[in-house]
């Protein structure tokens, strides 16, 4: 099987060449509330997100109360919800009437409109509208569900968290099988903001991913505070990142403690495009901002007193100083100069240059 090192989204080129993706996941942030997922559409464009996603659920047909009752509260974050796990999945799903609306608000604006779809009946309501679907974490072993959005053709991105490479290599192998493009993102699926959670991302897994999949497309879906995570995973060679997003880190909510607002969003995207630019070719070579500094900070070999034409140069007649003009012989040369005589006369402190020497 093979994979595309390059895809497009929306129009958009993703691959390690290109800048960095920005999905600010609204999720489940609108709070059932259509203007609310409106505004921020609006915010996330504003604070540089190229993508707007949301997440098409119905309560029913995501989770079972008799399972989580089961649990007997042992449901990690969820354990501190106010209300049932029916109940909340319930009063925050977005309602599918608000599908199309906002697909046309978002590109009224120029955000793309994405959104990851947890069953069937939503998956072919959305497959005309995106231009990417993302799957979640939680559903990389439903791999019939996986085999149907893949069959799609889209650009699929996928989700690894809470996953082993055995998890991973099954999935993935269950998209390329119909599709060539798949963005692979790294994810830990804890969700509760804690700074405890930075030593449980792994981003070395994205080493990992490049060493497995060569030229794949990497990402992060990440939860953790702030975008250290993230500007580190960029640097590994991540190209599409996903943050949940809000307007208010104190709103009541399962989604809005661990989201980035306005604010922090923009340092994040400020944040990352600084580290895009420092990351450069690869090429080791002289930059051409360092044209001044590698005369003024580069040492040449000078006289230390002023020699007459014939002398022939010894280690005690010569010493290492800045600058070092571009005719100047460096110290990397220092033994081929020694035995050597001068053609002409040189004045203390004079730099020599080839055309003294014979």
């Amino acid at each position: 099987m093979d994979w595309n090192a390059s895809l497009e989204i929306a129009g958009r080129k993703i691959d390690i060449t290109q800048p960095t993706y920005f999905i600010a996941d609204i999720a489940a942030n609108h709070d059932g509330d259509f203007e609310r997922a409106r505004d921020l559409i609006h915010l996330a464009k504003e604070a540089g997100a190229d993508c707007a996603k949301f997440q098409h659920f119905l309560a029913d047909k995501i989770v079972s109360q008799k399972g989580f009752d089961a649990l007997k509260g042992n449901m990690g974050h969820q354990t501190e919800w106010k209300k049932s796990v029916v109940e909340v999945y319930d009063q925050y799903h977005f309602r599918r009437d608000w599908t199309q609306p906002l697909r046309e608000e978002c590109e009224k604006i120029g955000v793309d409109f994405m959104t990851t779809p947890y069953d069937y009946e939503a998956l072919a309501e959305v497959a005309s509208i995106v231009p990417a679907i993302k799957i979640g974490s939680g559903d990389i072993t439903w791999h019939g569900f996986i085999d149907a959005v893949a069959q799609l053709d889209k650009p699929v991105l996928l989700a690894t968290g809470a996953a082993t490479m055995v998890d991973v290599e099954q999935a993935v192998d269950v998209v390329l099988r119909r599709t060539k493009n798949i963005v692979l993102m790294q994810c830990n699926t804890n969700y509760t903001g804690s700074l405890e959670n930075f030593k449980f991302v792994n981003l070395n897994v994205l080493r990992s991913f490049a060493v497995r999949y060569p030229n794949m497309i990497l990402g992060l879906s990440d939860h953790t505070p702030g975008h250290s995570a993230v500007v580190g995973a960029v640097t590994l060679g991540a190209r599409v990142i996903e943050k949940h997003f809000t307007d208010d880190n104190a709103r009541v909510g399962p989604d809005h403690s661990f989201a980035l607002n306005p604010v922090t969003w923009r340092d994040m995207v400020d944040a990352t495009r600084e580290v895009e630019y420092s990351l450069g070719s690869g090429v080791k070579q002289l930059e051409d901002n360092e044209d001044e500094t590698i005369v003024v900070q580069r040492r040449s070999i000078r006289l230390k007193a002023a020699l007459p034409a014939g002398h022939v140069l010894t280690a005690d007649d010569l010493e290492c100083l800045r600058p070092c003009p571009l005719d100047a012989i460096d110290p990397r040369h220092w033994d081929a100069v020694l035995g050597k005589s001068l053609k002409q006369a040189k004045t203390d402190g004079e730099h020599l240059v080839w055309a003294d020497l014979e």
